[in-house]
């Protein structure tokens, strides 16, 4: 899959069939759109493609508004959204900046210079939600009289339910900050897992006894915060049990960076450098700070020994020790 990280004429090359927007999670509502997508480009012979923007349209507003912007809330770094993108079977993905220029387009605009001449697409799907151009003016219906004129198809997609409830990437990072990773799962429809590439860091938790596996998470600003029951895949054959902390350490540092520290139980190999991939199952409490390192200690051991009668309930005793 290629990514563009620009809209400049024609960026795409080739025709394409086309889906817009932020696909935060790709999740079974995302999924269901894209696969309207790809059997659109397989019928029209042409390439299928995302349209994305950075950073999020309300972020930039909020900004140009004098507001405090805190990095936005997401689902899935950069990395995860553009492997579930190509698995879904996107070929491009065009991460349009999202400046003022961008913001004072008209919605006619928007159509002529970006999706007629830089995308050069023949077929358009979006959300029943779906606005665009300067101040929201862009509706879908204006959309399809637009695709009538300049020859390019539009399918508005209504909202995929789950039950009575919409499946939606709020809907998901609420069920992430409580913690019900089983809701978060039939949401998205597999597993939620964080990915990346393992780093050196500061060698406190090998010092503790609990040596970590560390991921750094800026700019990536995650739904979740605490210590979690976790297993690992991308180390050994099979996923290796882990408790796992994502937050800033405030024990250790105040206002530190965001980092998902894992220790992985019974398992001992040396991993930087590594690409891994962090399954959530359970929390087990929220991050605070602790008095010394003696009681993190205390806490991080209790965490573990919760972890591991977890694993050993599943029948993972072998693979726990």
């Amino acid at each position: 899959m290629r990514v563009f990280r620009s809209l400049s004429p024609n960026a795409a090359g080739a025709p394409c069939a086309l889906a817009i927007g932020n696909f935060d999670g790709v999740h079974k509502g995302h999924r269901a759109l894209l696969q309207q997508l790809k059997t659109a480009a397989d019928r029209l012979g042409v390439l299928p493609t995302v349209l994305t923007f950075s950073p999020h349209p309300r972020q930039f507003f909020a900004k140009s508004a004098g507001k405090q912007v805190d990095t936005p809330i997401t689902i899935t770094p950069f990395r995860d959204k553009m492997q579930a993108l190509a698995e879904a079977g996107v070929e491009q993905v065009c991460v349009a900046r999202f400046d003022r220029e961008m913001a004072a387009m008209t919605a006619s605009a928007f159509i002529e210079k970006v999706l007629v001449g830089a995308l050069n697409a023949r077929w358009i799907i979006v959300g029943e939600n779906f606005r665009f151009g300067k101040d929201r003016a862009g509706t879908t219906d204006l959309l399809v009289k637009a695709g009538k004129q300049q020859r390019f198809e539009v399918r508005v997609m209504p909202a995929v339910m789950d039950g009575k409830d919409r499946v939606s990437s709020s809907g998901i990072r609420h069920a992430l900050a409580l913690g019900q990773f089983d809701r978060v799962a039939q949401l998205l429809g597999r597993p939620y897992r964080l990915s990346g590439h393992v780093v050196h860091g500061d060698r406190l938790g090998r010092e503790l006894g609990f040596p970590t596996a560390n991921l750094p998470m800026e700019p990536y600003h995650p739904a979740l915060s605490g210590v979690f029951i976790t297993r690992v895949y991308g180390v050994s054959r099979n996923p290796v049990p882990a408790v796992s902390m994502i937050g800033n350490r405030p024990t250790v540092m105040e206002n530190g960076r965001t980092v998902l520290e894992t220790h992985l139980l019974g398992f001992s190999g040396v991993i930087y450098g590594a690409l891994i991939k962090v399954e959530f199952l359970r929390k087990l409490r929220d991050n605070r700070k602790f008095p010394g390192l003696d009681a993190l200690k205390t806490a991080v051991q209790q965490d573990i020994e919760k972890a591991k009668q977890y694993f050993s309930s599943l029948g993972c005793r072998a693979a726990i020790g």
